[in-house]
Protein backbone atom coordinates (compact mmCIF):
# COMPACT_ATOMS: atom_id res chain seq x y z
CA UNK A 1 0.00 0.00 0.00
CA UNK A 2 1.75 3.60 -0.89
CA UNK A 3 2.12 5.87 1.99
CA UNK A 4 -0.01 8.32 0.56
CA UNK A 5 -2.75 5.55 0.62
CA UNK A 6 -1.87 5.04 4.50
CA UNK A 7 -1.70 8.77 5.62
CA UNK A 8 -5.13 9.21 3.92
CA UNK A 9 -6.89 6.43 5.60
CA UNK A 10 -5.20 7.40 8.77
CA UNK A 11 -6.58 10.94 8.16
CA UNK A 12 -10.11 9.50 7.52
CA UNK A 13 -9.81 7.55 11.18
CA UNK A 14 -8.41 9.68 12.96
CA UNK A 15 -11.68 12.42 11.30
CA UNK A 16 -14.38 9.74 12.50
CA UNK A 17 -12.91 9.04 15.38
CA UNK A 18 -13.35 12.94 16.26
CA UNK A 19 -16.82 13.04 15.16
CA UNK A 20 -17.94 10.21 17.16
CA UNK A 21 -15.99 11.85 20.80
CA UNK A 22 -17.48 15.47 19.63
CA UNK A 23 -20.68 13.89 19.63
CA UNK A 24 -20.96 12.22 22.97
CA UNK A 25 -18.89 15.21 24.21
CA UNK A 26 -21.40 18.00 23.26
CA UNK A 27 -24.38 15.47 23.85
CA UNK A 28 -22.50 15.43 27.80
CA UNK A 29 -22.23 18.99 28.24
CA UNK A 30 -26.13 19.95 26.87
CA UNK A 31 -27.40 17.60 29.59
CA UNK A 32 -24.69 19.19 31.92
CA UNK A 33 -25.76 22.39 31.29
CA UNK A 34 -29.66 21.70 32.09
CA UNK A 35 -28.14 21.25 35.38
CA UNK A 36 -24.95 23.91 35.85
CA UNK A 37 -24.82 25.19 38.96
CA UNK A 38 -22.46 28.01 39.38
CA UNK A 39 -22.58 31.20 41.28
CA UNK A 40 -20.79 34.83 39.85
CA UNK A 41 -19.24 37.25 42.17
CA UNK A 42 -17.96 40.68 41.12
CA UNK A 43 -18.96 40.21 37.29
CA UNK A 44 -17.79 43.00 35.11
CA UNK A 45 -19.83 45.41 34.15
CA UNK A 46 -17.99 46.98 31.30
CA UNK A 47 -16.49 45.29 28.36
CA UNK A 48 -13.49 43.10 29.45
CA UNK A 49 -10.96 40.06 28.79
CA UNK A 50 -11.21 37.35 31.05
CA UNK A 51 -7.62 35.71 32.83
CA UNK A 52 -8.40 32.07 33.43
CA UNK A 53 -5.87 29.46 34.11
CA UNK A 54 -5.98 26.39 31.60
CA UNK A 55 -7.17 24.28 34.34
CA UNK A 56 -10.63 26.79 34.81
CA UNK A 57 -10.95 26.64 31.35
CA UNK A 58 -14.91 24.95 32.05
CA UNK A 59 -15.35 28.45 33.84
CA UNK A 60 -15.81 30.19 31.03
CA UNK A 61 -19.14 29.10 30.94
CA UNK A 62 -19.83 31.05 33.90
CA UNK A 63 -18.84 34.08 32.02
CA UNK A 64 -21.66 34.95 29.68
CA UNK A 65 -23.35 36.43 32.64
CA UNK A 66 -24.22 39.68 31.19
CA UNK A 67 -22.65 39.16 27.71
CA UNK A 68 -21.84 36.38 25.78
CA UNK A 69 -17.88 35.45 25.65
CA UNK A 70 -15.66 34.40 23.03
CA UNK A 71 -12.50 32.40 23.71
CA UNK A 72 -9.60 31.17 22.03
CA UNK A 73 -9.81 27.75 21.38
CA UNK A 74 -6.39 25.60 19.97
CA UNK A 75 -6.76 24.36 16.12
CA UNK A 76 -5.83 20.53 16.66
CA UNK A 77 -8.60 17.68 17.04
CA UNK A 78 -8.85 18.52 21.00
CA UNK A 79 -9.24 21.77 20.02
CA UNK A 80 -12.25 20.55 17.61
CA UNK A 81 -13.87 18.73 20.56
CA UNK A 82 -13.49 21.87 22.82
CA UNK A 83 -14.81 24.23 20.82
CA UNK A 84 -18.06 22.12 19.93
CA UNK A 85 -19.16 21.57 23.71
CA UNK A 86 -17.90 25.35 24.30
CA UNK A 87 -20.25 26.37 21.48
CA UNK A 88 -23.10 23.99 22.83
CA UNK A 89 -23.04 25.78 26.11
CA UNK A 90 -23.39 28.71 24.69
CA UNK A 91 -19.86 30.08 24.07
CA UNK A 92 -18.38 31.35 21.13
CA UNK A 93 -14.71 30.39 19.09
CA UNK A 94 -11.78 31.48 17.75
CA UNK A 95 -9.65 28.81 16.38
CA UNK A 96 -6.00 29.23 16.73
CA UNK A 97 -2.82 28.73 19.41
CA UNK A 98 0.38 30.16 19.88
CA UNK A 99 1.82 26.97 17.55
CA UNK A 100 -0.79 27.07 15.19
CA UNK A 101 -2.89 30.09 13.62
CA UNK A 102 -2.22 32.04 16.83
CA UNK A 103 -1.70 35.32 14.93
CA UNK A 104 -4.61 35.10 13.08
CA UNK A 105 -7.13 33.80 15.90
CA UNK A 106 -5.30 36.89 17.76
CA UNK A 107 -7.08 39.29 15.60
CA UNK A 108 -10.49 37.10 15.20
CA UNK A 109 -10.44 37.64 18.77
CA UNK A 110 -9.75 41.45 18.67
CA UNK A 111 -11.92 41.94 15.89
CA UNK A 112 -14.95 40.29 17.79
CA UNK A 113 -14.43 42.00 20.67
CA UNK A 114 -14.61 45.37 19.45
CA UNK A 115 -17.60 45.15 16.73
CA UNK A 116 -19.26 42.80 18.81
CA UNK A 117 -21.23 42.84 22.27
CA UNK A 118 -18.88 40.27 23.39
CA UNK A 119 -15.79 39.31 26.18
CA UNK A 120 -13.12 37.88 25.30
CA UNK A 121 -11.41 34.83 27.33
CA UNK A 122 -8.06 33.39 27.01
CA UNK A 123 -6.54 30.49 29.27
CA UNK A 124 -2.78 32.66 29.75
CA UNK A 125 -0.72 29.63 30.88
CA UNK A 126 -1.75 27.45 27.89
CA UNK A 127 -1.29 25.29 25.81
CA UNK A 128 1.34 23.34 27.74
CA UNK A 129 2.06 25.50 30.55
CA UNK A 130 4.31 26.45 32.79
CA UNK A 131 1.44 25.74 34.79
CA UNK A 132 -0.23 29.17 36.37
CA UNK A 133 2.56 31.33 34.97
CA UNK A 134 0.70 33.97 32.69
CA UNK A 135 2.00 34.41 29.63
CA UNK A 136 1.99 38.30 27.81
CA UNK A 137 -0.30 37.35 24.85
CA UNK A 138 -3.39 38.26 27.05
CA UNK A 139 -1.80 41.67 27.53
CA UNK A 140 -1.18 42.90 23.59
CA UNK A 141 -4.37 41.31 23.02
CA UNK A 142 -6.26 43.92 25.78
CA UNK A 143 -4.41 47.11 24.11
CA UNK A 144 -5.64 46.49 20.67
CA UNK A 145 -8.96 45.76 21.46
CA UNK A 146 -8.79 48.19 24.12
CA UNK A 147 -10.43 46.34 26.92
CA UNK A 148 -9.23 45.74 30.71
CA UNK A 149 -8.22 42.42 31.90
CA UNK A 150 -10.09 40.58 34.46
CA UNK A 151 -8.96 37.78 36.20
CA UNK A 152 -11.08 35.08 36.99
CA UNK A 153 -11.15 31.79 39.05
CA UNK A 154 -13.49 29.04 39.40
CA UNK A 155 -13.63 26.64 42.66
CA UNK A 156 -15.73 24.03 44.18
CA UNK A 157 -15.50 22.30 47.74
CA UNK A 158 -17.41 19.61 46.79
CA UNK A 159 -15.51 16.05 45.18
CA UNK A 160 -17.80 15.80 42.45
CA UNK A 161 -14.75 16.26 39.72
CA UNK A 162 -13.29 14.15 37.51
CA UNK A 163 -9.62 14.70 37.93
CA UNK A 164 -6.92 14.60 34.71
CA UNK A 165 -3.13 13.87 35.29
CA UNK A 166 -2.22 16.63 33.27
CA UNK A 167 -0.19 19.49 33.34
CA UNK A 168 -2.90 22.18 34.51
CA UNK A 169 -4.47 19.17 36.78
CA UNK A 170 -7.20 19.88 34.90
CA UNK A 171 -10.67 19.02 36.55
CA UNK A 172 -14.18 18.98 34.89
CA UNK A 173 -17.19 19.11 37.07
CA UNK A 174 -20.01 16.60 36.89
CA UNK A 175 -23.42 17.44 37.43
CA UNK A 176 -24.75 18.86 40.50
CA UNK A 177 -21.57 20.16 41.65
CA UNK A 178 -21.97 23.96 43.20
CA UNK A 179 -19.58 26.21 41.90
CA UNK A 180 -18.11 29.96 42.70
CA UNK A 181 -16.59 31.64 39.80
CA UNK A 182 -15.18 34.85 41.74
CA UNK A 183 -14.00 37.82 39.16
CA UNK A 184 -10.80 40.32 40.42
CA UNK A 185 -11.18 43.77 39.36
CA UNK A 186 -10.13 45.04 36.14
CA UNK A 187 -6.55 45.50 35.13
CA UNK A 188 -6.14 48.26 32.55
CA UNK A 189 -3.32 48.60 29.91
CA UNK A 190 -1.80 51.53 28.36
CA UNK A 191 -1.76 51.94 24.67
CA UNK A 192 1.77 52.34 24.57
CA UNK A 193 3.54 50.07 27.33
CA UNK A 194 6.51 49.52 27.98
CA UNK A 195 8.58 46.39 28.22
CA UNK A 196 8.83 47.17 32.31
CA UNK A 197 5.24 48.14 31.90
CA UNK A 198 4.09 44.62 30.58
CA UNK A 199 5.65 42.67 32.52
CA UNK A 200 4.38 44.43 35.51
CA UNK A 201 0.73 44.20 34.09
CA UNK A 202 1.76 40.24 33.27
CA UNK A 203 2.86 39.62 37.30
CA UNK A 204 -0.02 42.24 38.36
CA UNK A 205 -2.43 39.54 36.54
CA UNK A 206 -0.63 36.28 37.79
CA UNK A 207 -0.81 37.68 41.60
CA UNK A 208 -4.50 38.71 41.28
CA UNK A 209 -5.49 35.13 39.95
CA UNK A 210 -3.76 33.69 43.08
CA UNK A 211 -5.12 35.86 45.18
CA UNK A 212 -8.37 35.21 44.20
CA UNK A 213 -7.76 31.54 44.31
CA UNK A 214 -6.65 31.74 48.14
CA UNK A 215 -9.82 33.98 48.40
CA UNK A 216 -12.30 31.77 46.97
CA UNK A 217 -11.45 28.78 48.49
CA UNK A 218 -11.44 30.07 52.03
CA UNK A 219 -15.02 32.04 50.96
CA UNK A 220 -16.67 29.58 49.45
CA UNK A 221 -19.33 28.85 51.39
CA UNK A 222 -20.07 32.89 52.38
CA UNK A 223 -20.21 33.39 48.74
CA UNK A 224 -22.33 30.55 47.64
CA UNK A 225 -24.88 31.88 49.95
CA UNK A 226 -24.46 35.84 48.73
CA UNK A 227 -27.90 36.72 47.32
CA UNK A 228 -26.55 38.70 44.30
Amino acid sequence: MKEETRFKIRRFKEKILMEIASFFVVLLFHFIRAFYSCKCINYPKEKCIFALWHAHQCGVFSCNLNRKTCIMVSSSNDGEIISRAANAMGVETVRGSKTRGGTKASLELIKRIVNDDVNGALTIDGPKGPNRVVKKGIIEIAKLAGVPIVPAVWWSRQKTFIKFNSWDQFRFPLTGTKLVMLFGEPIYVPKEPTNDEVEKIRKQVEDSLNSLYKDIKQNYENYLKRKN
